[in-house]
């Protein structure tokens, strides 16, 4: 296998489920170091790497006292969930050595740095991991949408979302055993069929801006490195 990455910048999207592996909410620590072992071996590579992190594995546990909460209150706890989720992931990168920045968009400055995009550009030239938390730093946008616009402004060649699932699929595959998986789509396929690769304003957004999506299974070993060597992994998203 050749060791040249097809990619040079990539931003990955990872959601706070993620980070939960088997239990019912919180923090995994074996599936954190797990996914950031799977993250330094493409770093290692070269591949400058940038990660917007959820935080549906925090904001889970407390979703029922939301229910009835003003929505753009409910959202401003997700983003801090995200935050807390940023600096698990970075204290895992840390410990085995891996350089890494958080940058918030809401303003936390004694826990984290603020969000400026030309700190976090140079960050990523000098090999760091920059984690991108809070979203977008609005209520009423999604953690994707978040990740759309920060691929955007990071200038990253592909954007990778990861989730338990190892691509798009015509049906759920769980419920149905003849779904099977795209390897390509194109954007309005994705939209017009609402296959849920994203939400919609971070689809078109992503479409608009001719940024390719990737959508593979974090939990796959070795798939990341994979998507990023350009292989047949997960299900392409593109114009």
């Amino acid at each position: 296998m050749s060791q040249v990455p097809a990619y040079k910048r990539i931003l990955l999207k990872l959601s706070g489920e993620a980070l939960m592996g088997d239990d019912a909410y919180g923090i995994n620590r074996q599936t954190i170091d797990s996914i950031v072992a799977e993250v330094a071996t493409v770093a290692k590579l070269g591949v400058e790497i940038a990660v917007v992190i959820g935080g549906g594995n925090i904001f889970r546990g407390i979703a029922p006292a939301a229910s009835h909460m003003d929505r753009a209150t409910a959202d401003y706890m997700g983003m801090l969930a995200t935050v807390m989720n940023a600096l698990a992931l970075q204290d895992s990168m840390r410990q085995i050595g891996l350089l890494s920045r958080v940058q918030s968009a809401l303003n936390i400055e004694q826990v984290v740095e603020p969000y400026i995009r030309g700190k976090a550009m140079r960050y990523l030239e000098e090999g760091k991991i920059v984690i991108f938390a809070a979203g977008t730093g609005n209520p009423f946008f999604t953690t994707d949408t978040a990740a759309a616009l920060r691929g955007m402004e990071m200038n990253v060649e592909l954007v990778l979302k990861a989730t338990k699932v190892d691509g798009v699929y015509t049906d759920d595959p769980k419920t149905n055993p003849l779904a099977t998986r795209y390897d390509r789509l194109t954007f309005d396929e994705a939209i017009i069929k609402n296959l849920k690769v994203m939400d919609a304003t971070a689809l078109t957004l992503c479409r608009d801006q001719k940024m390719p999506i990737n959508v593979f299974s974090i939990f796959k070993p070795k798939a990341l490195m994979r998507v990023v060597m350009g292989e047949n992994e997960g299900t392409m998203v593109h114009v």
